[in-house]
């Protein structure tokens, strides 16, 4: 059997991280078994569907590196497809028409709640005559569902889950304007599609007794279930906006890579004994549904940035200068040229080393390539006060006369500076910092200098020595 699996999410907003984890689990599951994975955008809700929001989908699943198999199918484009079907079953004695309004319909269900009883559909058209029909009125179709016995469900992440067939009513396949139900698009274009696993949020779990009931009433074989525990917060309340319940695209913004991303999402509720750090290609190696666990997960920032910054020291320097240019272009209100990007990229791999996202990143690195005079921050200028300043200006001469412009000879040199002033090191080298960088805080400072090469050193050397009124 090949395995097909697919993400199918409704485009009414953003992929938000629970959708982009469901999609991450379905792409990993049809990888790992040599198989297919199809997305299926369920825009049936056209008051609600936008192609905004199908757009975002498609580009958040891009980032993430989910490429999925084909084109992405439209559900509604489908809506014939799933009404032949309903009026199939309704040909095969497997459906009826049902005529009561809506306002019945009210009565029925507030007669019910008086009583104390569950509310569902009596079944009041399930064995009527249809020339009982009342004249001008539109029919809706409605599912024969059995009324015994029970439907089980073998779930691979839930296990065996059964519920009472009287505890199901007969469910509308297709509306009286003849559009069909979700519950009925969702079971044809599975079957269409030749899906073989739906792995799917447990929100989901009691629609799938219903869409079992399709399944059967159609003759069709069942595809293999799995539905995932939901994500929620840090304190175990239901995932929301303030605990990250965010547009996958606010994860890009907020300057995470991608494959942290998928390597926290996996992490977030399937386990490969203690492993954290779990490659792409591991994981498409170990993924199965066993793994799977039967709680909720939490989602902690914390521990996305710990792999985020994993992931930024593991990263190509190209790449993450790629990534980290158009931010700073940003700041700066100008292009980069071709010598700073080459900066940029020999002073990566220092920079990489203390960044936890790609927006740390771009902070740290902005120094490099910023304009003359430098900004200071406020510790970096109490730092430039009359005796660093007075430092600065001894030491710029020291460094005129350095032969050698390496990192290695630079702070020898100014090692020997501090040691005849009868100063510490950190006397000398935080001034220095401060004027390189306009902050306390900077990579290996003799690297830095090295970087930015002797001209661009003595000139910011020389601003800092002049910078009381700034």
């Amino acid at each position: 059997m090949t395995v097909v699996t697919r993400f199918a999410p409704s485009p009414t907003g953003f992929l938000h991280i629970g959708g982009a984890r469901t999609a991450l689990f379905n792409w990993l599951f049809a990888k790992h078994h040599g198989g297919t994975f199809l997305l299926r955008i369920e825009d049936t809700d056209r008051a609600r569907s936008t192609q905004a929001a199908v757009d975002a989908i498609l580009d958040g699943l891009s980032w993430l590196g989910l490429d999925w198999d084909g084109n992405a199918v439209s559900q509604f484009d489908r809506k014939d497809r799933h009404a032949e079907v309903a009026k199939q079953m309704l040909a095969e004695g497997k459906a009826y028409h049902c005529y009561a309004s809506p306002e019945e319909l009210d009565e029925m269900r507030a007669a019910q709640k008086a009583a104390g009883q569950p509310v569902r559909y009596d079944g009041r058209w399930r064995d009527r005559d249809p020339s009982e029909a009342p004249a001008g009125v539109p029919p809706v179709i409605r599912l024969k569902a059995p009324q015994t016995g029970e439907t089980v469900l073998k779930d691979h992440v839930q296990g065996e889950v059964r519920v009472q067939n009287q505890q199901l009513d007969d469910l509308i396949l297709l509306r009286a304007d003849g559009t069909p139900t979700y519950l009925l698009a969702v079971v044809v274009d599975d079957h269409d599609m030749g899906v073989t696993h739906v792995v799917r949020g447990d929100d989901h779990l009691t629609n799938t007794f219903r869409q079992i009931q399709i399944y059967n009433a159609m003759g069709w074989d069942l595809p293999q279930f799995a539905h995932i525990p939901l994500i929620h917060g840090p304190d175990g309340a239901k995932l929301s906006k303030r605990h990250g319940a965010l547009g996958v695209d606010a994860y890009r913004d907020m300057g995470y890579l991608p494959e942290a991303v998928r390597n926290y999402l996996l992490r977030l509720g399937w386990a490969h004994g203690d492993d954290e750090i779990i490659s792409t290609e591991q994981a498409i190696e170990w993924f199965n549904l066993e793994g799977i666990g039967r709680s909720p997960s939490r989602f902690d920032f914390a521990k996305l940035e710990s792999l985020n910054a994993h992931y930024l020291r593991q990263a190509d320097d190209a790449r993450l200068v790629g990534l980290v240019a158009p931010r700073i272009e940003k700041e700066m209100g100008a292009a980069l040229t071709d010598a700073q990007r080459d900066l940029l990229l020999r002073a990566m791999n220092g920079l990489k080393q203390r960044a936890r996202t790609l927006v740390d990143l771009a902070q740290s690195a902005r120094f490099y390539v910023a304009a003359r005079p430098l900004s200071y921050d406020d510790k970096a200028r109490a730092l430039l006060d009359d005796a660093g300043r007075a430092v600065l200006t001894e030491l710029a001469g020291v460094f005129e006369q350095e032969p050698e412009w390496t990192a290695a000879a630079l702070e020898a040199r100014v090692r020997r500076f501090a040691e005849d002033k009868g100063e510490k090191l950190g006397k000398v080298a935080q001034p220095l910092r401060a004027a390189l960088s306009g902050s306390t805080v900077s990579p290996p400072i003799f690297e830095v200098a090295e970087l930015l090469g002797r001209a661009e050193t003595l000139a910011r050397m020389g601003d800092a020595s002049k910078a009381a009124s700034r």
